[in-house]
């Protein structure tokens, strides 16, 4: 453990809360909500209008789950929450078997409350993974905030900084692992990297019966209209 700030330090990684701060708040952490666009991949539209992510992110994302299932015996909430229609993000979402994909959202605090309240969950109780400015609603008021590199960007980052909007920022940029490197670093300071690999590599009954957990969660899906969230669809 207390190696892992300065491998991340030296990679790019700047902390902008004290590692002791941020594995308090991490203890508190029962839901990941992570933007799509600049996170999981750098904001470029395809033809289609959409936008992809990689499977090194993703398999991030169902480490980090893992590793928080080993110390609490319990599936942490998950969900994407984009301002956009993504197909890329419906389609992530179904697949790594997510609680909710919200999209054209355009004031994401509302999204946030809406999962909170069907979660039973407080703000505090939830790490978000942004880039942007529509993100900061949340970053505001979220329990932990890894704010997603991008060098294009100085006078964000220092505003990000100076208002304390974020936790932890990348030192990989958007679209190049940044969603690893974020899961990387949790599941270290969770202090069980090594046996979230052991027992993936190992498919040990254990990684078994968390897999069977995640498998079984539908992802539902919403939508903002005139400030209020309805049900949505991938159709």
């Amino acid at each position: 453990m207390d190696q892992i700030t300065p491998l991340f330090e030296n990679m790019g990684g700047v902390f902008v809360s004290s590692t002791p701060k941020i594995i308090e708040a991490l203890g508190k952490i029962k839901a990941f909500v992570f933007d799509w666009d600049g996170v999981f991949n750098n904001a470029v539209k395809n033809e289609n209008k959409s936008s992809n992510f990689n499977e090194a992110d993703s398999m991030g994302t169902n480490m980090l789950r893992f590793s928080h299932y080993l110390l609490s015996n319990e599936l942490p909430k998950t969900a994407i929450i984009s301002g956009e229609r993504n197909e890329f993000a419906f389609y992530f979402s179904e697949r790594e078997h997510f609680d909710a994909c919200y999209y054209k959202v355009p004031d994401k605090i509302i999204a946030l409350t809406h999962f909170c309240e069907q979660h039973q969950l407080n703000y505090n109780e939830v790490c978000y993974v942004f880039d942007d400015v529509l993100d900061l609603s949340i970053a505001a008021i979220a329990g932990l905030r890894v704010l997603i590199n991008r060098k294009a960007n100085p006078l964000f980052k220092n505003y990000i900084v100076k208002n304390n909007l974020a936790d932890y920022i990348t030192a990989h940029e958007s679209g190049n692992f940044a969603v690893r490197e974020t899961c990387e670093l949790l599941m270290g300071l969770n202090g069980n990297y090594d046996s979230c690999m052991d027992e993936r590599k190992d498919f040990t009954d254990v990684y078994r019966a968390y897999l069977s957990l995640r498998q079984a969660q539908e992802t539902n899906y919403f939508t903002i209209e005139n400030n209020k969230v309805k049900i949505g669809s991938r159709n």
